[in-house]
């Protein structure tokens, strides 16, 4: 089994770190930086940074945010919110990041997804897809944080987005996203079978064993982790003591 990966995810609204639930309800936590550095000092593999209101207002304001935090975090920092062209992520990568994660963008003009690819490498090209389940074993990928629907069935656009270049994805359940009771295992097992790219599963981490379930159970390669670290219920070194309890290879040092 690949080592697996423990990502601290962050979302961000102006200077603020905040968290919500189902990607709503947004409350301050606190200073990003101070968090991201936080949480690599704790073992975290690396750092998501989600500017969550780049997409609605058409503004991205979270690379300063980067620039700082590269200066103290030496893991990779994946960017994702806002960004809509190439130029896009060339600024995000010249701020310190290592890969984009990109959404609305990618579903307007999925030829994007390619022209990212080519330009900085496949492994620089994360899909986001923020699903929300339409009944058994269906789920529909919506943009713009959550709020607006696609009509693409998300397994469907998985397959669509890696045969375009994406390299990673990062799978998001909006009914569990913020909720702390466990994953949507189900999800998580639909898009890793339909794909050969690593999956990122995010959404309803609150317990380490939550964590366990989504890469045994559901083929993940990493977990992305917010409220469960923002609360203070479980710390990035718990979760991957946890996982190597139970035999699933970690990275065990900075």
């Amino acid at each position: 089994m690949p080592t697996a990966r423990v990502i601290a995810r962050l979302d961000v609204k102006g200077p603020n770190l905040v968290k919500g639930i189902h990607l709503e309800g947004l409350r301050v936590i606190g200073d990003p930086q101070e968090h991201a550095r936080r949480y690599y000092a704790d073992g975290a593999d690396e750092i998501l940074y989600v500017d969550i209101v780049a997409s609605l207002y058409g503004r991205n304001n979270i690379l300063e945010v980067v620039r700082r935090t590269a200066e103290a975090v030496f893991v990779p920092m994946t960017v994702a919110g806002g960004l809509r062209s190439v130029d896009d992520v060339r600024d995000a990568l010249r701020s310190g990041a290592d890969k984009v994660a990109i959404n609305t963008a990618a579903v307007a003009r999925p030829a994007l997804i390619r022209e990212i690819s080519e330009a900085f490498g496949r492994q620089c090209m994360v899909l986001s897809i923020q699903a929300k389940a339409l009944g058994p074993g269906r789920w529909e990928a919506y943009t713009d944080n959550g709020r607006e629907r696609t009509g693409l069935d998300a397994v469907e656009w998985a397959r669509r987005a890696v045969a375009l270049g994406a390299g990673e994805l990062l799978v998001t359940s909006v009914d569990r996203e913020g909720t702390q009771r466990g994953m949507d295992l189900e999800l998580i097992r639909r898009i890793t079978a339909a794909v050969e790219v690593p999956v990122i599963a995010c959404g309803g981490v609150g317990t380490p064993e939550h964590a366990v379930q989504a890469l045994r159970e559901g083929g993940a390669d990493a977990v992305a982790v917010a409220s469960v670290l923002h609360y203070g219920r479980h710390g990035i070194g718990a979760i991957k003591a946890r996982l190597a309890q139970a035999e699933i290879p970690v990275r065990t040092s900075a």
